[in-house]
């Protein structure tokens, strides 16, 4: 169950489609495989399969569980460097810490969002609280990465804290739907995410048999990911479940329903939609270093290397 929720959806600002607006098509669905990141947590590999031509300015998304874990299981990931890009964590249930070289980060939990910009690059470090470790619990987030501009790939880093109860809290005009705008703009309402590339992220949830039809900028790609439940997307319905992306072509609305039945341990359809402004740059990419050109590749590698993308702290608490 999301930890940002509200009793009565009717109570918050409706969303509405503009007469006219043309309704995006279904290009195509796709299953994300499942794996493991970091030290050993499972992930699901969200946008793998799709044409990057459909995803930029994204490059990647991994669902993080959802995972019940029992004593001593809860894992993290070790050090690692980033540059050229951005990562965003939203914890939808559960707790993590996120740590740099820098001497930045913090902890994230019940519908936080941390917005790291690695830019010209870091050492980083997400590791699950002692107590989920001693006592075992839930953990379920995303984390995706977004990319930069060639201007903007060198950029100092920074950070963003984005808590759950900042994030904006919109409804459709059935109140059949919570959406939780973390960035970008929705019928008007702005969440707080300040993005250096333009996009939208937002979380719904669709009860069931209720449907969802949102305004969507027509110079922004779209998908949506469905983290838990079933329904379908488009207006001609196509069935999507658990662990499915969707990309929509080109128009001006988007449209998700949930099924009228869903299981018992997940009551609602759980959808996250994202949308971006291409850049149309190329992009080459290793691991953690996302650039423009092979030698600025080799470059981050070289500067990694030579620790000029920071050392690791003695003393870091992780």
């Amino acid at each position: 169950m999301p930890a940002v929720t509200v009793e009565n959806p009717l109570t918050l600002p409706r969303v509405a489609v503009p007469a006219g607006a043309q309704a995006r098509p279904v290009l195509g669905v796709s299953t994300a495989p499942s794996g493991f990141e970091g030290e050993g947590f499972p992930v699901r590999r969200a946008f793998a399969g799709i044409d990057y031509r459909h995803l930029d300015p994204f490059i990647m998304m991994d669902q993080m569980g959802e995972v019940e874990y029992g004593v001593g299981e809860a894992k993290g990931t070790p050090w690692h460097p980033h540059r050229g890009f951005e990562t965003v964590t939203y914890i939808i249930d559960g707790t993590f810490i996120h740590q740099d070289s820098n001497g930045g980060g913090g902890t994230i939990t019940n519908g936080d969002t941390q917005w790291m910009t690695a830019g010209s690059g870091l050492l980083h470090i997400e590791a699950p609280p002692e107590q989920l470790v001693m006592s075992g619990g839930v953990f379920h987030g995303i984390q995706l990465w977004v990319n930069l501009p060639a201007k903007d790939k060198m950029k100092d880093p920074g950070y963003q804290d984005i808590r759950g109860g900042q994030v904006k809290l919109l409804t459709t005009p059935d109140g059949g739907a919570l959406l939780r705008v973390i960035a970008g703009e929705l019928d008007g309402h702005e969440g707080p995410g300040i993005t250096h590339t333009p996009i939208s992220l937002v979380h719904a949830t669709v009860r069931p048999g209720a449907e969802a039809t949102l305004p969507w900028r027509e110079d922004f790609n779209g998908l949506a990911y469905v983290l838990a439940g079933r329904g379908t997307v488009g207006t001609d319905r196509r069935p999507v479940h658990t662990g499915q992306a969707a990309v929509f072509g080109e128009g001006g609305s988007l449209t998700v329903r949930a099924d009228a039945s869903q299981d018992s341990h997940t009551p609602d359809l759980e959808v996250l939609l994202l949308g971006g402004q291409p850049i149309r740059e190329p992009m080459v990419q290793y691991g953690p270093f996302v650039m423009n050109t092979r030698r600025e590749l080799q470059q981050a590698f070289e500067d990694f290397q030579a620790g000029r993308l920071g050392t690791v702290p003695a003393v870091h608490g992780m």
